[in-house]
């Protein structure tokens, strides 16, 4: 069986021989996307090409991008969840389409890795009246014509999830399977959203694998989308063709693709076990975990799999530089590390040793991701020092339990939110203690809780609604002024200032900066005076293709500690302000009518700066 790491390179090689330029990962922390916190999918970074702005490396790109999804943290613990993946991914931008994507992919997984084709099952898009968009035929004659060719008659089957597979292969599903768009289905895409029609593969595992018999699906049809344990999906062809207007759904200036294959998911498929766990990726950290808790995987899989999955990712997400915090992304990292350390308890680990696993990781995947072997002594030591303030919350946690005769569902949110304690060390220290716990108790801890997660995704979605995605002609302008913004930030505060996040929507402009003071009145005063002298001098904003050494030589601001493809855009506007960016900007500091002013600037972390600014 391959391994990971030749799997992505088997991958990225095949792409390259079909004239795909390799890119490298972009960050977990989207750098122009303030619509989401994290980088949870291939297609994230690749938006503004998407859109229709030309890559500087062509219309064909290919690469392994690390994601994260922080909505599958509580999933974690199955055989197939993990909230850290890669998404190996190839692009389109308005060069082939259907018949080269479909074809080349079969080509990959059946010819170049090896997966038996009779496993592969195919799902496409069933067309929707309401969105006046017709089922794709195209994508089945395809596949039909492919699997005809290995001797299978593939079968096309419409509403197997309510009559089952009757011998198919080919399957057509709804928007709600078959759409792939960042904001999910078409009803939630915001206007001027890109989305498209898909066509994903699915491996079987064999009808043994299924637990339809003795699980909620056993009064269900069996098909590829049923969830119960038989298939799983390991690939995604989407088809982005049109764009959410107000009148509806219309054509985007250009045909593109975007394909999205989980490599661990593959991983599986190769090993012909739906356990990602089994995988070498978590080979080495499972031993060591083994080690420190004397106890084997097979015997305790839930509490291998969180420790496995939480702390890989939040080995990379501080290799990218979020920090554990009790906000926006470092919230998260907080809620990995802990939600590893309790299962560690469980396992009873009762020493540090995130760092140790951590360490195991970094040496694994250190040959594609560079940064996380110059910059593991910072990662330990962050792990570290959260472990040990869980371990001091756990055990003023377990002091607090002590209180209680009795535990109703309010003691129980307050124990799993305030003291991370999971639900399964609540019920073993309650019967440890003989305190009982009732199902009526239960259900009234998960009503408080849904309220939580309601109100935390609602204040979420307020606080990084909008931005860049919207392509309006306000958020493009603010884009070019948070470029001036920072060039001043620069010439003001010193070439020590660099941009560590951004959320630029229509109203206003929010921009992180590394600086580790306060900046003074006069301060903000020669920003606000250097930006609008740029905007009052109606300079042209230009855009120039070159190596990432060139930019460097020519003053450019990057960060050129990241890994940047073979070629770069640098914007400029004048003598003002030269940054590598994808884009999209105005084509004049003219266009921009008003005055740049800084509401507010305060802190945001340790050693960065927090600016709310507005055009007024």
């Amino acid at each position: 069986m391959l391994t990971a790491k030749e799997l992505r390179q088997k991958y990225l090689d095949f792409f390259k021989s079909k004239e795909h330029a390799i890119i490298p990962s972009a960050p977990l922390v989207p750098e122009n996307d303030p619509t989401t916190l994290f980088t949870g999918s291939g297609m994230q970074p690749m938006i503004t090409y998407l859109m229709g702005e030309s890559h500087p490396l062509g219309k064909r790109i290919a690469d392994s991008q690390k994601s994260f999804r922080s909505g599958d943290i509580e999933d974690v613990g199955d055989n197939r969840h993990t909230t850290f993946f890669e998404m190996l991914g190839n692009w389109s931008l308005g060069d082939y389409f259907k018949k080269d994507q479909i074809t080349w992919m079969f080509e990959f997984l059946t010819k170049e890795i090896g997966l038996d084709q009779k496993n592969l099952y195919v799902t496409v898009f069933r067309g929707d009246e309401s969105l006046n968009i017709p089922r794709d035929d195209e994508s089945v004659g395809i596949w039909k014509e492919l699997f005809k060719g290995v001797g299978i008659e593939a079968q096309d089957v419409n509403f197997a999830e309510r009559d089952g597979m009757q011998d198919g292969r080919i399957f057509y599903y709804p928007v709600e399977k078959n759409w792939w768009s960042r904001a999910g289905v078409p009803a939630n895409m915001p206007i001027g959203e890109p989305g498209g029609p898909d066509s994903e593969m699915f491996w079987d595992f064999g009808v043994e694998r299924g637990i339809h018999e003795e699980s909620a699906w056993k009064d269900e049809p069996c098909h590829v989308n049923c969830d119960c344990g038989r298939f799983m999906e390991i690939g995604n062809n989407v088809f982005m063709e049109y764009l959410k207007t107000e009148k509806g759904f219309e054509f985007l200036k250009q045909k593109n693709v975007d394909f999205g294959g989980g490599l661990e998911r593959i991983l599986a498929a190769l090993n012909n076990d739906p356990d990602i766990f089994l995988t070498d990726i978590f080979e080495k950290a499972k031993a060591e975990i083994e080690k420190l808790s004397g106890k084997k995987y097979a015997d305790n899989k839930e509490a291998y799999r969180v420790i496995l999955d939480h702390l890989r990712a939040a080995t990379f997400l501080i290799g990218d530089g979020v920090l554990p915090s009790n906000k926006d992304q470092g919230y998260f990292v907080r809620r990995l590390i802990r939600r590893a350390v309790r299962f560690a308890h469980k396992l009873g680990i009762e020493n540090n040793f995130c760092g140790d696993v951590a360490k195991i990781f970094i040496e694994d995947y250190k040959s594609e991701y560079a940064n996380l072997e110059t910059d593991q002594e910072m990662i330990v030591a962050e792990l570290g020092k959260e472990e040990n303030k869980f371990r001091e919350t756990l055990e003023k946690g377990l002091k607090e339990f002590e209180k209680y005769i009795q535990i109703d569902g309010k003691v129980i949110f307050n124990l799993y939110t305030t003291y991370g304690f999971p639900k399964e060390l609540i019920a073993e220290e309650a019967k440890e203690r003989g305190v009982e716990v009732t199902t009526e108790n239960w259900q009234e801890f998960e009503e408080l809780f849904k309220k939580h997660q309601d109100l935390s995704r609602t204040a979420a979605e307020g606080k990084f609604k909008g931005g860049l995605a919207d392509y309006s002609e306000k958020t493009t302008q603010f884009h070019t002024i948070a470029h001036l913004m920072l060039a001043g930030l620069r010439k003001v505060l010193g070439e020590n200032v660099h941009q560590k996040g951004s959320n630029i929507n229509g109203e206003r402009i929010r921009f992180d900066f590394s600086h580790p003071d306060k900046m003074t009145d006069e301060q903000k005063k020669a920003v606000e005076e250097f930006v609008n002298e740029a905007i009052e001098s109606k300079t042209e904003v230009a855009m120039e293709e070159m190596t990432p050494e060139e930019a460097k030589n020519a003053g450019a601001e990057g960060e050129f500690g990241h890994k940047y493809g073979d070629r770069v855009k640098v914007y400029s506007v004048g003598e003002y302000s030269r940054e590598i960016c994808g884009g999209p900007h105005i084509k004049n500091t003219a266009e921009i009518q008003g005055k740049f002013r800084i509401q507010k600037e305060e802190s945001s972390s340790a050693g960065v700066r927090r600016i709310k600014a507005v055009v007024e």
